[in-house]
């Protein structure tokens, strides 16, 4: 059922399979969830727990094929998972959107509590990136990261400040222009949220805003419409809202809608929006 609506924002209670399948072709610019991982733990908000790792792809594979409908042809999907489902999931992604339709396997790198004494600790998260089409949104001078050598920046800081963030040498007569920014990579350095942070909101598993911030430049744009079907603490709505984007939120968790609903009507929009004509959203009980 609609949970709530603003200007911004349409949030969901309800089983995101339910959701989905209402949802118009080709009108989504970007999904990101942060999945059931299949860990087998009962959190606070949820129960991590789908079975075998084929029970866990069975259930999914019905959710995968409606994301890829919804989505524009220009549209992105990133899934977030860890080592038990992401291989399992590689192979379904590569049947429901095509094998050539693969752009990255992004490694999310983080420190936090607990290590292993008889293993190598797990501290990294994988996110699947895939586009629905070759002609996908991707804004490679929105995440830049500043990797050039000290030294560098302030040799051409003159040229950068003149040239709009670029810089130019010239070999053999010949100008060659440089961006001091290097290209994103694939692998993702960024702190996970400690239980005191200031961005917690008091949910099992919250991801950090920054790391949501980058694919949310990335592959979209202003006015786009991003989705996160497995909401949680509605980090992605919080982010997209905040970047001008409009946001469609799913999860079968009262508390994660209210927490969601709490954090976007901490911000402030302009522009209200709604679905195309004729779309009937049932609602649920």
């Amino acid at each position: 059922m609609l949970y709530f609506k603003n200007k911004d924002c349409k949030l969901y209670n309800q089983d995101n399979l339910e959701i989905l399948k209402e949802l118009p072709d080709n009108y989504i610019d970007l999904i990101y969830c942060d999945i059931l991982y299949n860990t087998g733990r009962k959190f606070k908000d949820y129960d991590d727990n789908l079975g075998t790792p084929q029970e866990a792809i069975l259930w999914y594979e019905p959710r995968l094929v409606e994301m890829k409908r919804v989505l524009k042809d220009s549209g992105s999907i990133y899934l977030h998972m860890d080592f038990r489902l992401v291989h399992y999931m590689k192979v379904k992604m590569d049947e429901i959107f095509g094998i050539n339709n693969f752009v990255n396997e992004i490694i999310w790198c983080y420190r936090s509590a607990g290590f292993s004494k008889n293993k190598y600790s797990s501290k990294h998260d994988n996110i699947l990136f895939y586009s629905k089409t070759k002609n996908f949104n991707f804004n490679m001078e929105e995440v830049r990261e500043n990797e050039i050598a000290e030294e560098t920046l302030k040799r051409f800081e003159k040229d950068i400040e003149k040239y709009g963030g670029h810089y130019f040498t010239y070999k053999n007569g010949k100008a060659y222009r440089h961006n001091p920014y290097s290209p994103p990579r694939d692998w993702w350095d960024i702190k996970a949220l400690p239980q005191a942070h200031p961005e917690r909101k008091g949910y099992d598993t919250q991801k950090p805003k920054k790391l949501i911030e980058r694919i949310i430049k990335a592959s979209s744009n202003s006015g786009d419409i991003v989705a996160d079907f497995f909401m949680g603490s509605g980090t992605t709505g919080e982010v997209a809202v905040e970047s001008g984007r409009k946001f469609i939120g799913c999860d079968i968790s009262e508390r994660a809608c209210e927490i969601t609903k709490n954090r976007i009507l901490s911000l402030n929009g302009e522009n209200f929006w709604k679905f195309p004509k004729g779309l009937n959203l049932k609602k649920q009980k």
